[in-house]
């Protein structure tokens, strides 16, 4: 059986730990080669090296604010590889945290500027090169809090939101170049960055582990960097050809409802009518 991403080439943000280094490492298994970018730069070259060195992985340092560094990373893709067909935005963190009417507008700013601007210079990048091949897969990284209300702090909130946004219109544009543009949507999964939250320690994952699997819609299942990885593979390859503008939620059925606790409507009753009225007769 062919490997599902043989031949392609992708470039991923945000690739030196948690999500970001879990799909480079599953996008090198289905056959691509990957351009790995981040601030971690030696996390990032040993994940790089680990993974089979420059044949098949290369890092690069890319700050997701700065414009140039973000276009850097996209060449770097064409000039060592020949080509870019899968952007995978997926540089994150969780930002400004508190009450809107006392968070300070410095931290509000920096959120934006990872997570809104990081995003939109690599499908403005990317998008360039794509639409002159005809094809490609634009991934990016939102959340559940990017499709609900409550689940996040405000400017990440409003930073996820965005991104679903920027998915469906760029998606709108591009497709007639044979480009696709989604986006993925998942809980709080059990990455360094979650642990941190949690625990107060990245290293704790274990213990997030077992606590997101005690929250978690399905029974003792805990959401895992592999799962959003395995979600993205899908939307780089051909197997999803025909999806494009979608955010795809990785939640175990939360944004549509599941909870850890039963329904209402769990346990049989006779069928509810008229007031005062139960029952077929």
């Amino acid at each position: 059986m062919s490997r599902r991403l043989e031949g392609r080439v992708a470039v991923i943000t945000g690739a030196a730990s948690g999500i970001g280094a879990a799909t480079a490492k599953t996008f090198i298994e289905q056959g691509a080669r990957v351009v790995l970018g981040d601030i971690q730069e030696d996390a990032g070259a040993s994940i790089a090296a680990t993974l089979g060195g420059a044949r098949h992985a290369i890092f690069r340092h890319c700050n997701v604010t700065a414009e140039a560094e973000v276009e850097a990373l996209v060449e770097a893709a064409v000039s060592e590889f020949g080509q870019i067909d899968v952007m995978f935005n997926c540089a994150g963190i969780v930002g400004a945290v508190g009450p809107m009417s006392t968070m300070p507008a410095d931290e509000w700013k920096l959120t934006i500027d990872i997570m809104v601007h990081g995003v939109f210079y690599g499908m403005k990048h990317a998008s360039r090169h794509m639409k002159v091949a005809g094809k490609g897969s634009i991934i990016s990284m939102s959340s559940t809090a990017g499709v609900m209300g409550g689940l996040g702090p405000h400017a990440y909130t409003a930073a996820k939101h965005a991104v679903v946004g920027m998915t469906k219109n760029l998606a709108a544009e591009v497709g007639r170049f044979g480009v696709r543009v989604n986006c993925i949507a998942p809980s709080g999964m059990a990455t360094p960055m979650v642990a941190d939250v949690m625990t107060g320690d990245h290293q704790k994952l274990d213990e997030t582990i077992a606590a997101l699997a005690d929250a978690s819609p399905l029974k003792g299942r805990a959401g895992l960097a592999q799962d959003v990885a395995n979600a993205a593979m899908w939307l780089a390859s051909e197997e999803s050809g025909y999806t494009s503008g979608m955010t795809l939620t990785v939640d175990a059925g939360y944004t549509t409802g599941s909870r850890v606790e039963p329904p209402a409507f769990a346990e049989y009753q006779p069928m509810i009518r008229e007031a005062g009225r139960s029952g077929i007769d």
